[in-house]
């Protein structure tokens, strides 16, 4: 059982989405964390054309996705919002599968126009999960650099401002572990 799962919502193969996700999941593995990383592009194709909801691949990432102590999804903006991949992988989800999970929400973009794409599309497709939605971290294309693998966020601020949301994320996922086992 995985502690933390890491979603990623990009179909690209070369994603910055990805690089930024991965990055995480490192920060959070050096925190002694267990992650597992789950892209839309492990989910086969016509499992996400045709709706098969009952997939065993569905089946699978439902499971570990209720398992988890806290959720990471991340998706670039794509007309304003999530991409569509990602919403076609939620709709085979069953309606609570966050059910009171700690869900930090990550997009990127090209532009600060889409900043609030995390607030008007990602945040309430996660709340209608019943997730408990963090702030979250709208990263712009450009503060991400593709070929850096270790740290690729190049921004100091931006850099600072997702480490202090991903120490939030694991912080509360503790407290309410905390809870959990009183």
């Amino acid at each position: 059982m995985s502690d933390i799962v890491v979603l990623s919502g990009s179909p690209s193969e070369r994603s910055r989405s990805d690089l930024v996700l991965r990055h995480l999941g490192t920060l959070l593995e050096k925190e002694k964390l267990k992650v597992t990383h789950i892209s839309i592009r492990d989910v086969p194709q016509e499992v996400l054309f045709y709706g098969k909801y009952d997939s065993q691949a569905i089946q699978e990432i439902t499971s570990l996705i209720q398992n988890a102590k806290g959720v990471i999804i991340g998706s670039p903006v794509y007309k304003a919002a999530y991409s569509g991949v990602l919403k076609a992988l939620i709709d085979l989800l069953p309606q609570d599968v966050l059910q009171d999970t700690p869900v930090l929400p990550i997009m990127t973009g090209g532009s600060p126009a889409h900043l609030l794409a995390i607030e008007y599309t990602l945040k309430p497709l996660l709340a209608n999960l019943k997730g408990q939605n963090l702030k979250g971290v709208y990263l712009l294309d450009s503060q991400i650099n593709k070929e850096s693998l270790e740290n690729p966020i190049i921004d100091f601020e931006i850099l600072e401002r997702t480490r202090k949301q991903l120490y939030y994320f694991i912080q509360t996922v503790q407290k309410q572990q905390t809870a959990v086992l009183r």
